[in-house]
C-alpha cells in the first residue's frame, strides 16, 4: 500500500492544486476581490475580464482578439511578430481563463516560453519557417500525453501516475509542424457526461455565463477558446465531446470521420482495443477556416507515420465545393422523444428559412423507426455499456460528482435494440448487425433524397444549468454512423423571444427555463458522409456564409 492509498483524497487533491497555482506567475494573477465581483456577475465574456484585468498589453490584447490561427500564421512567418509575443499573450489568458473558470488542468507556461524562442531563433537562422504551424500556441485536452507532464483525467487515483515519458501521437506531430503546446485543459470524471467537472480540478464554468455548463467532455477546452485563451484547441469526441462544448460556449468544434486525425497514445482510463464506437480527436476554434487549416495540415502531414490507426490519406483538395455553388440539405427532423427547447426549434427554423431564400434545395428527413434519432441513442447507449471499464473512482476513493452519479441514459424511450440476456460475445455480434442495418438506412436516406449535406440541432438545448445536460442524442448520432460533423455557432436563447418554459417529463434531458438559459448560444450541426469530412467543412462554410448574409 502506498503513501497515497492512506491519504484522504481531499489532501491529494489540495497538493495538486498548490502545485499548479504555483506555477502562475505572480504578475499574472487576479486579486480575490476581481475574481469575486466577476464570478458574481458571472458574464465574463461581456465584462471583458482579460481587458480590465490589466494584465495583457494593448499589443496582447490585439494578438489574442483581432486575428485568426491562420492570420497569426501568415504574421509569424513573415516576421511580423515574434512566437514569444504571441505565446505570452495567450499564456497570460490561459492564466487569466484558469483563474476564474478552471478550464485547465496542467500548464507548462515556461516550456511553452522557451519552445517560443527557440522557434524564433530559428527562423531568424534559417529564414523559414520550422512547419507550417510555426509557432502558434495551441491547446490539448487533458487526455493526450505531453513527455514529462502527467495526465490524470482529474482523477484522484491517477494522481500518484509519474509524467508522461513519450508524447501522443497528435502532440508529436503538433510538435514536428511547430506548434506551441502550452496547456492541457478540464474534464469530466469518467469523460463520459457533458459536466466538466471532477474532484481534482474542480469544475470548468461557461465564460458567456458561469451558471451554465461549459459542457464536455472538452469543457475545458471549449471554455478556454470561448475566453480567447486559446486561439485553437484540441479535444476528443465519442459521444459529442467536441460539439457539445462548441455548443454550450458558443465556438466552432468538428469531429472528423474516426482514424483520419492521429488519436493514438493517450490516456483514456478505459481499456483499449474492445469493439465499439470509436474515439476520434478533433479541434475547437473560432472558425470554420481555422477549423480547415487544422485538419488540412494534420492530413497532409501523413498522420500515418506517427500513428498505426491512422488512415494515410491527405487533404481531399477536390471536394472543395465552389462558393457559389447550391446544395441540397437534409433536415434532421426533431425526436419526439427528445423535443428541441424553444430557442433551438427557432434557430433551426430561421437557419432553414435563410438557406431555403439563398436558393438550397431543402429536404425534410423523416425520423423513421429504422434510423431515428431515439433508437440510435439506444443502440449507442448499449454498445458504451457493453464495453468493460476499471472503476478509477473507487480505487481513489472519492465520490462521483453530480452528473456521474446520476448515470444518465436514453433507454426509456424504447425497448433495448439488443437484448440485454445475451452473453458477450453474442452481444457485440447483434450490436454489430444492427449498427449495420442502422447505417445502411442512413445511406439509404442520402440516396433517395440525393442529398449533399445534412442539417440539424447540435443539441435539444443550449447550454444549460450545471449538472443537468443529460443524454446528448443530436450528438450521439452522428459517431454511430461515424460521420464527420461540425458545430456553427448561430443565434442566442432569448427569454423574450421565448418567453414559456418547458418542462420535460423524463430526468435524462434538462428542461427549459427561460431565465436561466438567457442569452446563451445557440449552435447547428452539419454533416457528411464518412470520410467527407472536407467535403462537410466546404459546404458548411457556404451554409454560413448564407446565413450570415441573410442577418445583415
Amino acid at each position: 500500500m502506498t503513501v497515497n492509498d492512506l491519504e484522504d483524497w481531499r489532501v491529494q487533491v489540495a497538493r495538486k492544486r498548490q502545485q499548479l497555482d504555483s506555477q502562475i506567475p505572480s504578475s499574472w494573477r487576479l486579486d480575490d476581490a476581481f475574481i469575486a465581483s466577476a464570478l458574481m456577475n458571472g458574464k465574463l465574456l461581456e465584462a471583458d475580464i482579460p481587458r480590465r484585468s490589466g494584465i495583457l498589453s494593448q499589443d496582447e490584447l490585439d494578438i489574442t482578439e483581432r486575428y485568426s490561427a491562420r492570420q497569426l500564421l501568415r504574421r509569424l512567418a513573415e516576421r511580423e511578430v515574434t512566437s514569444l509575443a504571441v505565446t505570452t499573450a495567450f499564456c497570460k489568458r490561459a492564466a487569466i481563463a484558469q483563474q476564474l473558470t478552471s478550464c485547465l488542468t496542467e500548464h507548462f507556461f515556461d516550456r511553452a516560453v522557451a519552445r517560443a524562442v527557440y522557434l524564433d531563433e530559428f527562423l531568424s537562422r534559417e529564414g523559414k519557417p520550422l512547419g507550417p504551424l510555426h509557432g502558434l500556441p495551441i491547446s490539448i485536452k487533458d487526455s493526450f500525453c505531453v513527455q514529462g507532464v502527467q495526465s490524470t483525467l482529474g482523477y484522484v487515483s491517477f494522481l500518484g501516475n509519474p509524467p508522461a515519458e513519450a508524447n501522443s501521437a497528435l502532440v508529436k506531430m503538433l510538435l514536428d509542424l511547430g506548434a506551441v503546446l502550452y496547456v492541457k485543459t478540464n474534464i469530466p470524471q469518467t469523460l463520459m457526461t457533458a459536466d466538466s467537472e471532477n474532484n481534482v480540478f474542480g469544475r470548468t464554468l461557461n465564460p458567456n455565463n458561469t451558471k451554465l455548463t461549459a459542457g464536455g467532455s472538452s469543457g475545458g477546452e471549449g471554455a478556454l477558446v470561448a475566453f480567447r485563451g486559446s486561439i485553437l484547441g484540441v479535444g476528443t469526441d465519442i459521444a459529442g465531446s467536441i460539439r457539445i462544448p462548441a455548443l454550450c460556449n458558443g465556438v466552432y468544434g468538428f469531429k472528423p470521420t474516426a482514424d483520419r486525425i492521429p488519436y493514438g497514445g493517450q490516456i483514456s482510463g478505459a481499456i483499449d482495443g474492445l469493439p465499439g464506437l470509436v474515439p476520434c480527436a478533433g479541434p475547437l476554434a473560432h472558425s470554420l477556416d481555422d477549423m480547415a487549416l487544422f485538419t488540412s495540415t494534420v492530413l497532409d502531414a501523413r498522420p500515418n507515420r506517427y500513428d498505426a490507426t491512422a488512415h494515410a490519406g491527405p487533404w481531399q483538395r477536390t471536394l472543395d465545393a465552389p462558393p457559389t455553388a447550391k446544395v441540397t440539405i437534409g433536415i434532421v427532423s426533431e425526436d419526439e422523444h427528445f423535443p428541441l427547447h424553444p430557442p433551438v426549434r427557432r434557430a433551426l427554423a430561421s437557419a432553414v428559412d435563410a438557406l431555403t431564400r439563398a436558393g438550397h434545395s431543402i429536404v425534410r428527413l423523416a425520423n423513421s423507426p429504422d434510423r431515428s434519432i431515439s433508437y440510435g441513442s439506444r443502440l449507442a447507449f448499449q454498445y458504451l455499456n457493453n464495453a468493460p471499464h476499471v472503476d478509477h473512482i473507487a480505487a481513489g476513493r472519492e465520490p462521483p460528482v453530480a452528473s456521474v452519479a446520476h448515470r444518465y441514459h436514453p433507454m426509456f424511450s424504447g425497448p433495448p435494440p439488443v437484448s440485454q440476456d445475451l452473453e458477450t460475445f453474442e452481444k457485440m455480434a447483434a450490436l454489430h448487425t444492427a449498427r449495420d442495418k442502422y447505417q445502411d438506412a442512413w445511406r439509404q436516406a442520402w440516396v433517395d433524397n440525393d442529398i449533399d449535406v445534412i442539417l440539424g440541432p447540435a443539441a435539444q438545448n443550449t447550454a444549460v444549468a450545471h449538472d443537468t445536460y443529460g443524454w446528448p442524442p443530436y450528438t450521439l448520432l452522428w459517431n454511430l454512423l461515424d460521420y464527420p460533423a461540425c458545430v456553427i455557432p448561430y443565434g442566442r436563447a432569448s427569454k423574450a423571444l421565448d418567453p414559456e418554459p418547458m418542462s420535460v417529463k423524463d430526468d435524462v434531458q434538462p428542461s427549459y427555463d427561460p431565465d436561466v438559459v438567457d442569452g446563451a448560444p445557440c449552435a447547428i450541426q452539419i454533416a457528411a458522409p464518412r470520410y467527407l469530412d472536407e467535403k462537410c467543412l466546404a459546404l458548411a462554410a457556404i451554409i454560413e456564409r448564407d446565413l450570415q448574409t441573410s442577418q445583415s
